[in-house]
């Protein structure tokens, strides 16, 4: 029996999940997953695990690391301080649960940031190893990994329906991964293609300030940029042979949960459904114009995340509206996604079972 805990560092939170199996899975210890880390980018393909026993679900803290990292493309005490607390804390669980192999994995800000020196030997104390800074091309992957782990099992899911190939969309706070993969049943886990793009909720709220009320020359330039991003990816990712969307991340899970006409977030409602595209951008539209003071009022929204979550929403709304055209010169019609809370952190967890 091997017992691992994964941790996802982003740019607006932090998560951590612990899970074991008995299958006999031989997890690597800290030092190969650090010797291997060139290793698992190669691995395109994973089987899920069996008997895969979930100890402590995804705990989320939101510590903003991010926090000016666009501009200043450096860590502030301030969001240093907030991440050090939620280190802490996970760090008091872990040794709760005797866990035999930990993975601290770092994206977007981490990836930008000159001073995150302090920020790594911070987490070597408290938890034995270090951040696994990773490439937008691994956390593609394992994001895909993770999201169509719970969508095998998804009673939303039928059968009759073309699904492959799928689009992952990974919407983060600094970046956005788009992955494409899965052409049969046999090789649904399977990479085609992935791109990782540098725009997310916190970086263009900050970039053309859309915490509050935006101007529409805000939200314009905004979308600009966020269109640009998108052609470069379409390159690499053939967004033409989408047949299925997923969309993981909180940003996406929150804006389903209001047009599911939430008033408090549900996990289980939001979790595998199928949304009507339409729906979901006008709220998406509505949601980017809003004051802050409105926004203070949606109650399924994280109170960390409603200043960034008018962008979040913005990137949401360009990334569906580029899928469903590209998709649409090639005659297929795309008139829903389907919503996931399963993400980079399932897929860090079962990596390494």
């Amino acid at each position: 029996m091997t017992t691992v805990a994964g941790i996802d560092c982003g740019t607006n939170s932090i998560r951590l999940m612990i899970a074991r199996t008995s299958q006999g899975a031989s997890a690597e210890t800290s030092a190969q997953t650090s010797a291997n880390r060139e290793n698992r980018e190669n691995r395109e393909n994973r089987e899920a695990p069996e008997n895969l026993e979930i100890l402590v679900p995804r705990i989320m803290r939101v510590v903003r690391l991010g926090e000016g990292v666009d501009v200043h493309h450096a860590f502030s005490q301030a969001a240093l301080e907030r991440v050090y607390a939620a280190i802490d804390e996970f760090a008091a669980i872990i040794a709760e649960h005797q866990v035999d192999v930990v993975r601290f994995v770092a994206t977007s800000a981490t990836r930008d940031a000159s001073n995150r020196a302090q920020f790594e030997e911070y987490v070597h104390d408290k938890l034995g190893v270090y951040p696994d800074v990773i490439s937008g091309q691994e956390e593609a992957r394992l994001s895909f990994l993770g999201a169509l782990s719970a969508l095998q099992s998804s009673a939303m899911v039928q059968p009759e329906q073309p699904f492959y190939p799928y689009l992952v969309v990974d919407l983060g706070g600094g970046s956005t991964e788009l992955v494409l993969g899965g052409s049969t049943a046999h090789t649904a886990t399977e990479v085609q293609s992935a791109y990782s793009m540098q725009v997310g909720s916190v970086r263009m709220s900050e970039r053309y300030h859309l915490e509050d009320a935006p101007s529409e020359e805000s939200i314009e330039a905004a979308a600009r940029d966020i269109d640009v991003c998108l052609a470069e990816a379409s390159r690499v990712v053939d967004l033409s042979q989408v047949r299925t969307i997923v969309g993981v991340s909180g940003t996406v899970t929150t804006m389903s949960a209001l047009a599911l006409g939430q008033s408090e977030y549900r996990q289980d409602a939001v979790d595998g459904a199928v949304l009507d595209i339409d729906a979901v951008d006008a709220v998406n539209q509505r949601v980017v114009r809003m004051a802050r003071s409105e926004r203070d009022t949606l109650s399924v929204v994280h109170p960390g995340r409603r200043d960034v979550i008018g962008a979040g929403a913005l990137v949401w709304s360009r990334v569906l509206s580029a899928v469903r055209a590209a998709a649409g010169e090639r005659g297929t019609r795309l008139d829903t996604f389907i919503a996931s809370e399963h993400g980079l952190l399932d897929g860090i967890v079962r990596d390494l079972l």
